[in-house]
């Protein structure tokens, strides 16, 4: 286990130590379940009230905080207490799964594939003809990556992952367990003699460099072209992006939400959990669409929408304070 002391945590984060401990540091924690030896993060005012009844000795906290640390206790004061704990969450974390060798004998790979120097394959993966690996990329044991599919550097492939036919995966990529790229599109048109024709989807996926994708999660393969995703984007689990979308960089989507087919994300688009965005709509630059949220039309650069239909936030909750005094006035 790593311990260190306050002084070497605070070197990397370039803070300023305020109160004094002596005990070496042997875990982050939350602030009420910190112990005695373990440092924890306040990053935000709401929060300070449970220092006095945590156990931490030491938390990271932002410039503006109103409360000292008291004897035998410490701060780290920085710019931003939340980046500052994702640098002291990397000192403490454990080393990944052990890779015994390199190729595992199980792994079923084509003659064609052409992988990169420094390449891990787990046990009973699956690549396909013509696939391209970049160097140090690591595949966890159950993957499945078919024909004719680029996987950039320094991306992780999680066990259970399947990346079907011809896409295209960025460098520095993390794909988490089951999460599915390229399925088929959800495609059909009535048809009198056959009831629902299926509409071939013949296009791929491309995903940017730094693209994580989370556990259960669904990439469509586009009807026509590309489903694409730009640089940085971020999706959490069970999340389903229909075919031909495509996302700018540093978009977020957070769980259970979904984008039907043909939808456009500006950067740095952030869908919260649950929402829902209707085919071929077009959400603008920096938009936020709340959690629960559906949209069902085009959504300008910058604007925060709520509700089901979504509409304006500040209409939305205008709308609810409204709703909830008839509800109230009619009760008396």
């Amino acid at each position: 286990m790593n311990t260190y002391t306050i002084q070497e945590i605070n070197d990397i984060l370039g803070g300023e130590i305020v109160g004094s401990i002596t005990q070496k540091i042997t875990a982050p924690e939350q602030l009420e379940t910190a112990t005695e030896t373990e440092i924890s993060f306040i990053g935000n005012k709401k929060y300070e009230k449970y220092w006095e009844t945590s156990k931490a000795c030491a938390a990271v906290v932002n410039q503006d905080i109103g409360i000292e640390p008291g004897n035998n206790r410490a701060f780290i004061k920085v710019k931003n207490a939340d980046l500052a704990m994702s640098q002291v969450l990397n000192l403490f974390a454990p080393s990944p799964p052990v890779f015994h060798v390199d190729i595992h004998p199980t792994a079923v790979i084509d003659d064609s594939v052409s992988l990169g120097n420094g390449v891990k394959i787990g046990a009973n993966c699956y690549v396909g003809p013509n696939v391209v690996i970049g160097e140090n990329v690591t595949i966890y044991p159950n993957v499945t990556i078919l024909d004719e599919c680029t996987i950039g550097k320094h991306t992780i492939i999680w066990s259970g992952t399947v990346i079907r036919e011809r896409c295209h995966i960025g460098m520095y990529c993390i794909l988490h367990p089951n999460c599915t790229i390229g399925a088929d599109g959800f495609g059909f048109r009535p048809c009198p003699e056959k009831g629902l024709v299926k509409i071939p989807q013949i296009g791929n996926v491309i995903l940017g460099n730094g693209v994580e994708i989370g556990a259960n999660s669904c990439v469509d393969r586009g009807k026509f072209s590309s489903t694409v995703l730009g640089d940085g984007c971020k999706i959490d689990n069970l999340v389903q992006i229909g075919h031909n979308s495509k996302l700018g960089k540093f978009c977020i989507m957070a769980g259970n939400s979904g984008l039907a087919g043909s939808v456009t994300l500006g950067n740095g688009v952030i869908i919260g959990g649950s929402a829902s965005i209707k085919d071929h709509t077009s959400i603008g630059d920096g938009a936020i669409v709340g959690a629960g949220s559906g949209v069902a039309c085009d959504i300008e650069a910058g604007k925060t929408v709520l509700g089901y239909p979504a509409i304006d936030a500040r209409d939305a909750l205008k709308q609810w304070a409204i709703l909830k005094r008839l509800v109230r006035d009619s009760n008396k």
